[in-house]
């Protein structure tokens, strides 16, 4: 898709997204056959319920049937929430996933060295983050500081037996 494209279709979806209470993440079109696949993804501080998806869906549907966004040419609509290791990217990423075990990938060597580090995000500020890192064999976690500059990729790990923070409070 053509950034020219790609910035119209933002600005006329942006608004529609934001009346919901929900952030544009991602503005996605491929090629399925001979159609044209248009994928939307939206998200929220409290994510995002598939019912909101399904109406942003037909609103979005209906803006693009009134304009000439899409052109002629069949495509298919799919409004989604993003999937549960998608890169964190933006600093709203970050404070979503505050308490979630995260896979960074880090780029500046120091005195804990580059490379990979799993995580788990304690606090978000402006700056950066604070992390746990897991004990190994036997030691304690160890809390450590990875500025936003530090982090070349990010993605939350999934955990099967991680309790939810609702399950903690209870």
């Amino acid at each position: 898709m053509s950034t020219t494209q790609s910035d119209r279709l933002r600005g006329l979806l942006e608004p529609l997204v934001a009346d919901k209470g929900l952030d544009l993440e991602e503005i996605e079109m491929s090629r399925a056959g001979r159609r044209r696949m248009l994928r939307i993804v939206v998200d929220s501080d409290e994510g995002v319920e598939l019912d909101l998806c399904a109406e942003l869906s037909r609103e979005i549907s209906d803006k693009l049937d009134e304009t000439d966004a899409m052109g002629e040419d069949e495509y298919v609509l799919e409004v989604s929430s993003p999937g549960a290791d998608r890169p964190l990217s933006e600093h709203r990423h970050y404070v979503r996933a505050l308490g979630r075990l995260v896979k960074f990938q880090l780029t500046t060597p120091g005195d804990k060295g580059a490379g990979e580090l799993v995580a788990r995000i304690l606090d978000v500020d402006d700056e950066g983050l604070d992390v746990e890192v897991p004990g190994v064999k036997g030691r304690k976690a160890t809390t450590r500081r990875i500025a936003f500059a530090d982090i070349a990729k990010a993605r939350v790990e999934i955990e099967f037996n991680r309790k939810d923070k609702k399950e903690e409070e209870a």
